[in-house]
């Protein structure tokens, strides 16, 4: 993956993220561990995808 298409990503990642934070009513709670969930999975999909997580269709959850 291209530094552009990571940066383009992570551009429209937060635009939406700030867009959804500022037009869809919600709980203050909510949007707070709605914006940790993403942020997370951003950085993991970042680390992924520079490749210093390796790769992240191998992680199981559960069984």
């Amino acid at each position: 993956m291209s530094l552009i298409n990571l940066i383009i990503t992570l551009i429209v990642v937060g635009v939406l993220l700030w867009l959804v934070n500022t037009y869809i009513p919600m709980d203050r709670k909510i949007k707070s561990i709605l914006n940790v969930v993403i942020v997370i999975a951003v950085i993991l999909w970042l680390l992924s995808a520079l490749g210093f997580l390796g790769d992240i269709n191998g992680i199981r959850v559960g069984d």
